[in-house]
């Protein structure tokens, strides 16, 4: 098949701190992308808010640059182009006004954690404290759920209080309002959520797939402000006039994490780690939905069609990995760019002792302490910036330790596949793990083997499977056929001694400990 004849599939990825769009061929290799940053509001410690038509632009200048790299370079998108997929940050919530179209307040981020007082509140006030929702939804009560936005929303703008009592306010998380705006806005736009970003509200119930009645109830939110819940994997509507890609319809949808696990053929019993500004570990539990006992989410990993049966995961999510990075570089100065952490923690052997723990807005799975800060310990005159620096490393390894010996408790020696060595292989993708370094120390930690697959960029490539697949570009065996991706993977495997890993632990564990009871302290 010709350039010119050629079938592509495009994914809109949208995350925290950029986004990106990606052209695919049939092989699924990109022929053309682009990414823009956006910026990063801080309103008052511990908020953290984005600008939705900020993103609503990013979204079309990288299409249309994408598309002009990939015309560039002789790819006859313009008629080639069969579907789109989307993907995005997941839990970062916002109402806009269907009169107007336009936002009612800034998207609050997920890792914001101004919705501290209203979770206390309700721990006390509903039986079951903080787990009182989590047989229904699988999450706890925690800042980091869309509900709980909404609720402090609702509860503090008057622009929200109004539009929802006028019956003007439509809530959504990132996808919603992307979707609402690529099929038309105010001209039609279709008012949807997949069922992946759904499982992450706290409002959606997980036997039934649909939002939950009596929840809504208790929170006092009306379900007419609520999207539809489609799966991740049909068409939902076609882009209206006005986008670089007008007509081609919108065929997939999933929260970046379920993403990353269909980009990275997920089967039932095996986990993938994701590295971006938090790190997020899955591990698909086929179509048996485990209530966890050691601080994890239940949540669903993927619906791939209408009538497809749904696949649940337990999950593990880390506010901070890549963003202890960027704060080395911005806010410490200790590296210019992200790439220079690898070369500056090469430069010593071990951290010499000091224990980094990044938890600014407090620590999530296991932990799930919003009271904790970050420490750094250990210190000693002996430290320099390149300890500092594999300690943040390691710290990122350290997280996705705890996570993912919580997931082996939970789903038991049935819940894992091994290979025939009898290892129990991490996957990983997201930016962070083009740094060996860090994926190194990782499989150190672990003990076991890390794969990083030859694309890194799983997330975007699950979205444009999932559109794919919708309309007959991949079929599911396709997607799913794991040996072919094995064949290029890179496989960091463990050279940490036993005793050595285990005195590690111990210190890490101490050091968590050590940020408990900290966000109280005199400014």
């Amino acid at each position: 098949m010709s350039k010119e004849e050629a079938v592509f599939v495009g994914s809109i990825d949208q995350g925290t701190s950029s986004t990106r769009f990606i052209i695919y061929d049939r092989l699924a290799r990109p022929v053309g992308s682009h990414q823009v940053e956006f910026t990063q509001f801080y309103p008052e410690a511990g908020w953290v808010e984005h600008d939705p038509m900020e993103i609503l632009e990013s979204v079309r200048i990288c299409i249309a640059k994408a598309v002009d790299k990939a015309t560039a370079d002789g790819y006859n998108v313009d008629s080639g182009l069969k579907a789109i997929g989307l993907t995005n940050q997941r839990e970062t919530t916002l109402l806009w006004s269907k009169s107007t179209g336009c936002p009612l307040y800034n998207a609050i981020v997920w890792m914001d954690v101004r919705t501290s007082s209203i979770c206390r509140k309700l721990e006390k006030e509903l039986s079951g404290g903080r787990t009182h929702f989590v047989e229904v939804c699988g999450l706890p009560i925690s800042t980091y759920f869309s509900a709980l936005k909404l609720l402090w929303l609702m509860e503090n703008v008057d622009a929200v209080k109004e539009a929802v009592k006028a019956g003007d306010a439509l809530f959504g998380t990132i996808d919603t309002w992307l979707i609402w705006n690529l099929t038309g806005g105010l001209a039609g736009g279709i008012h949807v959520t997949d069922i992946s970003n759904a499982s992450r509200t706290m409002l959606m119930n997980l036997k039934t797939l649909n939002w939950d009645k009596p929840t809504l109830e208790t929170l006092g939110i009306p379900a007419e402000i609520l999207p539809k819940i489609v799966s991740n994997s049909e068409l939902i509507g076609k882009i209206s006039k006005g986008w670089a890609v007008t007509g081609v319809p919108i065929s997939g949808c999933l929260g970046d994490q379920h993403a990353a696990m269909v980009g990275q053929a997920c089967r039932r019993g095996e986990a993938k780690s994701t590295y971006g500004t938090g790190a997020f570990i899955l591990l698909n539990t086929g179509e048996e939905i485990i209530q966890s006992k050691h601080g994890l989410l239940t949540t669903v990993a993927f619906k791939l069609g209408p009538k497809a049966p749904a696949n649940y995961a337990l999950e593990g999510s880390i506010a901070i990995a890549g963003a202890a990075v960027q704060w080395l570089r911005d806010g410490l100065g200790i590296i210019s760019s992200a790439s220079e952490i690898e070369k500056l923690a090469s430069q010593v052997e071990s951290t010499g002792g000091v224990y980094f723990v990044p938890a600014f807005n407090g620590l999530f799975a296991p932990w799930w302490r919003d009271d904790a800060r970050g420490v750094c310990i250990g210190i000693t005159r002996f430290t320099s910036k390149a300890h500092i620096a594999r300690a943040v490393l390691e710290s990122m390894c350290f997280q996705v330790k705890d996570v993912l010996d919580s997931m082996h408790k939970d789903a038991g020696e049935k819940g894992e596949v091994k290979n025939e060595k009898g290892e129990f292989l991490l996957r990983v993708d997201g930016g962070a793990t083009v740094n060996n370094l860090l994926m190194q120390i990782q499989g150190d930690l672990l003990g076991s083997p890390v794969l990083r697959p030859a694309d890194i960029e799983t997330t975007a490539l699950g979205a444009a499977y999932a559109a794919g697949l919708a309309v007959g570009v991949w079929t599911e065996d396709e997607i799913f056929a794991s040996e072919e991706k094995l064949k290029s993977a890179t496989i960091f495997r463990p050279n940490l001694g036993e005793e050595l890993r285990k005195k590690k632990v111990e210190s890490w564990c101490k050091a968590v400990s050590r940020t408990f009871d900290l966000a109280d302290l005199s400014l």
